[in-house]
């Protein structure tokens, strides 16, 4: 273990914040991170085993216990229960003859929960050995446990054909499937690569932002900052180095947009860092991506080796002396917070993926305490057509304040789920014909995800944009059919509790009182007092330091206003006050045990 521990460590340039790396590494070869590695890393690293152990426990995907030959990440989302989730998971735990969490005696195989993968367009779906399986049914999972069995290598036990685009190509293979149901002006194919970075060398590299900000882009991430802005604050900042970042972690249930733009776009995305490099005077790029895409590395490596061969990474790129960029790729492991820019940056800097208190914010002080710019994946695509084709150009499209295009990934309740790239200023009506969704079976849209909003049908005339509806992309279609409190709000506060860093106190404990009241109310014991709580305790959570905090109760928060109603028709409307207890149910398993009746 010693030897292994120090040639991974080697391999990074023993580098101690590429211990994010290192860690992948060593769980992939030994299925968990053994105690000997911890020690042995923080030895190398002139470091306290505290510090490597806090980052270890703090990922999704890193375990100190061995997860099995075959470890099983099964997606627990909202849209993967819509589609039959509990099924198939029932039919793994019966199968395997273990529950989640735990790995069959011999050792073959463990089954975990986790959170939403970036499929929410072909569910219930599976990590297995970070191979991806999609449209698992019951049938298919007895299919995979036999093959388990068998000892097949995970490559051997799909039996559909490999998904469209690359994703059938030698270097993915993968049955993942692209859905791409709108090409508009960003995803449209007419890029040739190169063609953006041999404009911007002619241009200075303040000529390059003023031309973004012309074009009035926000960014696409959700949060709306102007791109342009972004970009001119960094390059303003004092620092040695600066760095661009971008932000391929989108852990948000319900978002795929990204997934389908590492696969089929990665040209235009690096190109879109080099542009920003430019503007900005950075030497380096860093893209962080989700660990649930891990399937897509060799594919992405590819793409930058062959983008340095043509000199549009690296040194004196395209002949422009003194212009020196490169790429590298950084894959997280399994924390929905590293969405947030500075969390990210911690991550990546092999740390907990704990939000920094800002000011200062990234462009003045990020990775390595340089000034860096973090951007979505969108975002950054974006930026290649605005200097292809212009600012002007751009802001044609959309809104006023909301220009161009926003890529859009629909699930759930719909004919059609994928991705959609729609001019801002579309109804969520004009997004329901789109996607093939009758409106009279329609009970709710959730817009952005779970820290969104839950809009009724009389809100479906609104638009998106960030004058009205503003979203990272995600949108949730919600059926007559489902359960809006036990199916839908339940599971998003579960997500937002499983997925706090824990650094705040209001975020740390808020939504778990707030879930307990909403349990409350859906085992009949809520009374009126418990919906006036939920309001007022949401607002505490605005104290919270980073997004997530901020926006925990929004599922409660947002169903309440919208569908008041569905928690009115749950709650005792004689009673002013119910402690919740049930005194019959706290005794009933030792009344059994000791063959007595209750006498109350």
């Amino acid at each position: 273990m010693k030897a292994e521990v120090k040639k991974t460590i080697e391999k990074y340039g023993n580098d101690k914040f590429r211990l994010m790396d290192i860690l992948i590494d060593i769980q992939k070869e030994n299925g968990y991170i053994p105690g000997e590695a911890i020690t042995q890393i923080a030895e190398d690293f002139e470091m306290s085993e505290v510090d490597v152990e806090q980052t270890v426990s703090f990922y999704h995907f890193f375990s100190q216990k061995p997860t099995g030959k075959y470890a099983i990440f099964l997606n627990n989302s909202v849209v993967a229960n819509m589609m039959g989730r509990a099924e198939v998971a029932a039919t793994f735990m019966k199968e395997l003859g273990i529950k989640f969490g735990e790995v069959t005696p011999d050792g073959s195989a463990g089954l975990f929960n986790t959170s939403c993968i970036g499929m929410n367009d072909q569910e219930p779906a599976a990590i297995i050995n970070n191979r991806i399986f999609t449209r698992l049914t019951p049938f298919r999972v007895k299919e995979i446990v036999r093959d388990i069995r068998e000892g097949k290598d995970v490559d051997e036990m799909n039996v559909q054909d490999w998904g469209d685009g690359e994703n059938s190509s030698d270097l993915i293979r993968s049955v993942v499937s692209n859905n791409i149901r709108k090409i508009g002006p960003v995803l449209d194919r007419d890029f040739t690569a190169g063609q953006a970075i041999e404009k911007i060398i002619k241009l200075k590299p303040e000529e390059v932002i003023e031309e973004v900000k012309k074009s009035n882009m926000r960014g696409r991430g959700g949060a709306g900052f102007p791109t342009g802005l972004k970009w001119e604050f960094c390059r303003n900042a004092p620092g040695e180095k600066k760095y661009i970042f971008c932000n391929a972690d989108e852990g948000e249930p319900g978002t795929f947009k990204d997934r389908v733009i590492l696969t089929e776009r990665p040209r235009l995305l690096f190109e879109g860092m080099v542009i920003a490099g430019y503007a900005v005077g950075a030497s380096e790029g860093i893209v962080y991506v989700r660990y649930e895409y891990k399937y897509l590395e060799q594919h992405l490596e590819k793409i930058l080796q062959q983008a340095r061969e043509a000199n549009y990474l690296g040194k004196n790129i395209l002949g422009k002396k003194g212009f020196n960029f490169d790429i590298r790729i950084q894959f997280g492991a399994g924390a929905y917070v590293c969405g947030e820019e500075s969390a990210l940056i911690e991550s990546a800097e092999g740390k907990r993926g704990e939000p920094r208190d800002r000011p200062p914010f990234p462009v003045e002080k990020g990775y390595h305490d340089m000034p860096t710019v973090v951007n979505n994946v969108e975002t950054l695509c974006s930026v290649v057509k605005v200097i292809l084709k212009g600012g002007e150009w751009y802001k044609s499209f959309g809104t006023n304040e909301s220009t161009g295009t926003k890529l859009l990934s629909i699930s759930g309740d719909c004919k059609f789920p994928g991705v959609y790239e729609v001019v801002w200023g579309f109804s969520v009506n004009d997004i329901l014909d789109m996607v093939g969704a009758g409106k009279e079976d329609v009970q709710a849209v959730q817009v952005g995800g779970p820290s969104g909003a839950l809009i009724s049908p009389d809100e479906f005339n609104r638009t998106l944009g960030y004058e009205d509806l503003a979203t990272g992309g995600s949108l949730i279609i919600i059926g007559k059919n489902r359960d809006i409190l036990s199916g839908i709000v339940l599971n998003f506060m579960d997500f937002f509790i499983d997925e706090s860093c824990g650094s705040c106190s209001t975020c740390r404990i808020v939504p778990t009182l707030m879930r307990n009241k909403l349990n409350k109310i859906l085992n009949a014991r809520g009374t009126q007092q418990d919906i006036d709580d939920l309001t007022e305790w949401g607002k505490i959570l605005k104290a919270s330091r980073c997004g997530l905090g901020q926006t925990a109760g929004n599922p409660i928060l947002s169903s309440l206003k919208n569908f008041p109603a569905l928690y009115e028709e749950k709650i005792q409307k004689n009673k002013s006050f119910d402690s919740g207890f049930d005194l019959n149910a706290a005794i009933k398993e030792s009344a059994k045990a000791t063959g007595r009746i209750p006498n109350f």
